[in-house]
């Protein structure tokens, strides 16, 4: 840890402004790079400090190489090689570093190894208890919502789960052939007696089937130009090890060196049966590990990944470079936003939302404690498991459901097919649903369903005879008169789940839950488009998902003093809703 008194150093206690000079007169009163300095005034640095070694030549003072990074991005320059020149060149920047001029190197070095994704989170969380002192931030409701900002990898050099699959199924029959060339060789040979070795047995992998036929309705398909069907089962490829492999090609070796076979190259050689099955071995068993790395890369959550960042996974795009649905390798970008300031932001390779509320609340959570009231988003964050993990920690949900516009029309009412447009009655303690036509749908069994590590748990409730009913086509999930004579309702309902729904959806529709709603497509997405639009940040400058927080961080924490800048000046007002404005 630094020994030095880089606070006194950087701050000049005791002092109202640092080195009064010339440079000084030139920067206006109202310029941010005091409220910068102000905010950092009152930040424990200790972190920071304590991450950097006073051994070896002294380098420039942490303290000052961060402030001059943030205010970097509250300029919206993220460039290092374009700091560099404003360190030279601009009177703010050379204000800061009072004259110094670090160069590219040092500003890597402190990004890379001094200033980590934990450091940074401190920083920002002391300036949001600051807020939270002088008013302007509660911290017991959040705004939530995510976009998908493009990786700093190529745009072709993706690597997909179902091609993979693809290629894997006819690898792993090509290796079924050669362990019967192998069998066949040792045994036509007699070199199983010779040499004392065993017939080869090939390993069992699961799903291979299911991917092997497939692949054979897919070749069909193509000829008749039909849509190509999902391959992108995880084959359990871990009992695939090439060390079994290898054992055949020692086996191989064994018996060249004992019958005195050499292995030729060249051009106009001819190459012995056991090398031709040596080499061919290797090959596959090289493709295999090939397959398996990638694999272990994407995990079993992922479908692809950029092989120049292999955090990144390909996601489709709004900026669409081709015009034609082109997926690009990018990271799903989340902001928890409250009066503007963006109180937690979280990087994830997930392309979907659902995963991302949750961790977000978690840092909410560990950062200051059980505070939080509300929490407001939109329908790509509804699900079960988030709406219980809302409801376990006593959080009002404001969450759009996916069928919030769906439930505005009449088809929704009039579907007598649904359970929540049959009538219900309690019959022994039990409860029973009344189809259109007047029958019984009483409770059969219960079944559970697991994904992702979580447990659903859906009650199936039946009618024991349709036969007769003259709504079957409009009741029955795709009826066909001809073939569907004798199938009666059937219908799973999961209660805990729509029972989370009904809540949180009378909530958004409450005059609050309208309010909130207004006041998060405001924020959130007024954040966004500023950031994509004016500050043109549609691209990270790193790779892997670290760096990118650290980047999108910095970022976040440049606006979030630029926010309090405009407060402090009667620039923004705080944000009270459009129901608020009207009576005022």
């Amino acid at each position: 840890m630094l020994t030095v008194n880089y606070y006194n150093d950087f701050f000049e206690i005791g002092q109202q402004k640092i080195n009064f000079s010339l440079y000084e007169l030139s920067l206006p009163n109202d310029d941010p790079v005091y409220t910068l300095k102000k905010v950092m005034e009152d930040l424990d640095f200790s972190g920071l400090l304590a991450n950097c070694s006073d051994k070896g030549r002294t380098g420039y003072n942490p303290i000052m190489m961060y402030a001059v990074i943030t205010y970097a991005n509250m300029r919206g320059i993220r460039s290092i090689d374009r700091i560099v020149d404003l360190c030279e060149r601009d009177i703010a920047f050379i204000w800061l570093t009072q004259g110094r001029k670090p160069k590219r190197d040092a500003f890597y070095d402190f990004k890379s190894k001094k200033l980590t994704s934990d450091i940074l989170d401190d920083l920002n969380y002391q300036f949001m208890r600051r807020l939270q002192k002088e008013g302007f931030v509660t911290l017991k409701e959040l705004f939530i919502d995510g976009t998908k900002i493009e990786a700093n990898a190529n745009r072709y050099t993706f690597v997909w789960r179902g091609s993979i699959n693809y290629h894997l199924a006819g690898l792993l029959d090509s290796i079924d052939k050669l362990y019967s060339s192998y069998n066949s060789f040792i045994k036509d040979n007699g070199f199983g007696e010779k040499y004392e070795l065993g017939n080869a047995q090939m390993f069992v992998i699961d799903g291979i089937d299911r991917v092997r036929d497939i692949i054979e309705k897919n070749r069909k398909r193509k000829i008749t130009k039909h849509k190509k069907l999902s391959n992108n089962r995880i084959i359990e490829i871990d009992n695939c090890s090439p060390i079994e492999i290898l054992k055949l090609q020692k086996n191989l070796m064994t018996i060249a060196d004992g019958e005195g076979i050499v292995f030729v190259n060249g051009k106009g050689k001819r190459k012995p049966k056991l090398q031709q099955l040596y080499e061919e071995l290797e090959h596959c068993g090289q493709r295999l590990m090939h397959y398996k790395e990638c694999f272990e890369i994407m995990g079993k959550d992922r479908n692809s990944y950029s092989k120049t960042d292999l955090e990144a996974t390909f996601m489709r795009m709004k900026e669409d470079h081709m015009l034609n649905g082109q997926l690009k390798p990018a990271y799903n970008v989340q902001i928890a936003v409250e009066n503007y300031f963006i109180v937690h932001s979280y990087v994830s390779n997930d392309r979907t939302d659902y995963n991302t509320l949750i961790p977000v609340l978690e840092k909410h959570k560990e950062a200051f404690g059980e505070v939080l009231e509300e929490v407001t988003a939109d329908s790509g964050y509804c699900s079960e498991k988030n709406l219980l993990y809302l409801k376990e920690n006593k959080i009002d949900s404001y969450i759009k459901l996916q069928d919030h516009e769906k439930r505005k029309t009449r088809a929704y009412s009039k579907d007598i097919g649904k359970y929540y447009n049959m009538k219900t009655m309690v019959f022994e303690d039990e409860q029973v649903y009344i189809c259109h036509d007047g029958r019984e749908l009483r409770h059969i069994n219960t079944e559970k369903k697991e994904q992702n590590g979580y447990t659903q748990t859906y009650e199936v409730y039946g009618c024991s005879d349709c036969s007769g009913c003259e709504h079957k086509s409009k009741c029955l999930y795709k009826y066909n008169p001809d073939k569907d004579v004798d199938k009666n309702k059937v219908m799973k309902i999961n209660e805990v789940w729509e029972e989370l729904r009904e809540k949180s959806h009378a909530n958004i529709q409450s005059e609050k839950g309208i309010l909130k709603r207004q006041t998060r497509s405001i924020q959130t997405e007024g954040h966004f488009g500023d950031i994509k639009e004016n500050e043109d940040f549609r691209r990270f400058n790193y790779r892997s998902s670290d760096k990118v927080y650290k980047e999108f961080m910095l970022f976040a924490i440049g606006r979030n003093i630029n926010k309090y800048h405009r407060f402090l000046y009667a620039k923004l007002k705080k944000f009270e809703g459009k129901a608020q404005e009207k009576t005022a």
